[in-house]
């Protein structure tokens, strides 16, 4: 914190669409940070930034999906208090890293012979190279989100993580569970809360973008035992679960353990 009092707050963005910064952007509440703060890095919103200047709160959006990001991110952290996490990108590795494919094929069909001047790897979460201090789950997150994430580091205390799946507030809202009565392959029994249960509200199944439960309560071979019971086959169970989980290192052993000795 500044001799002035303000907390000085850096926003950094990786390889993402930039959604997550644009969801804060847009938020009248962020003019009630301004007096508390002193924005240090946002090049959404300040074209005079520093990225390697020291701040209380870092807060990252995208996977890292570059050398150069790695090294970046590493910079980040010795410069920051506290490191946030923010959207499905930078916490779990966002949907480019929903992939079989090799990166050279990858990069084949993207940019073909053309030349590009950083050198590229597969995405992967923030937290796999820096110690990430918390989340905020969504692509992008909830408004709710920020201001709890914000308003809590600012007063000095600390934000609680979300340890409970999305059925519980489509139950507690009363929505019909698209799993049971729709028979649709919904993820939200493994999808980590704080949306409302927004899709299956509309009765869209839940495609896990806030990320699975945390705390090794994310059972996804008791729903890969569901979605088998209505016919899918463990390819097309792995390559639902993996739109925002590729990096969960427990997701393809579970699933396959439902499949053993199974015929399909």
């Amino acid at each position: 914190m500044e001799g002035n009092g303000k907390v000085r707050i850096g926003f950094y963005a990786l390889t993402s669409c930039y959604g997550c910064q644009l969801q804060l952007a847009m938020m009248d509440e962020i003019l009630q940070l301004i007096p508390n703060a002193e924005i240090v890095c946002w090049f959404m919103v300040e074209r005079q930034s520093f990225e390697d200047k020291p701040v209380d709160i870092a807060l990252i959006e995208g996977s890292v999906s570059t050398e150069e990001e790695v090294e970046l991110v590493k910079r980040i952290r010795g410069n920051a208090r506290i490191v946030v996490a923010v959207g499905a990108c930078a916490v779990q590795g966002g949907v480019q890293s929903w992939t079989d494919k090799p990166l050279e094929e990858l990069w084949k069909t993207v940019y073909g012979d053309g030349k590009v001047k950083f050198e590229p790897k597969m995405a992967e979460p923030v937290s796999k190279y820096i110690k990430v201090d918390y989340n905020i789950y969504g692509c992008p997150p909830e408004k709710k989100d920020f201001l709890y994430t914000l308003g809590t580091l600012l007063i000095g205390s600390w934000p609680e993580d979300i340890d409970y799946p999305v059925c519980v507030e489509c139950r507690l809202k009363g929505y019909p569970c698209v799993l049971i009565e729709k028979g649709e392959p919904c993820l939200g029994p493994i999808t980590r809360a704080g949306c409302d249960a927004r899709c299956p509200g509309f009765g869209i199944a839940c495609i896990g973008c806030r990320g699975a439960i945390g705390y090794d309560v994310a059972w996804f071979d008791s729903l890969a035992r569901t979605f088998r019971e209505k016919g899918l086959t463990r390819e097309e169970i792995i390559e639902r679960m993996k739109i925002f989980n590729a990096h969960n290192p427990k997701l393809e052993e579970m699933v396959n353990k439902i499949f053993e000795g199974v015929k399909e």
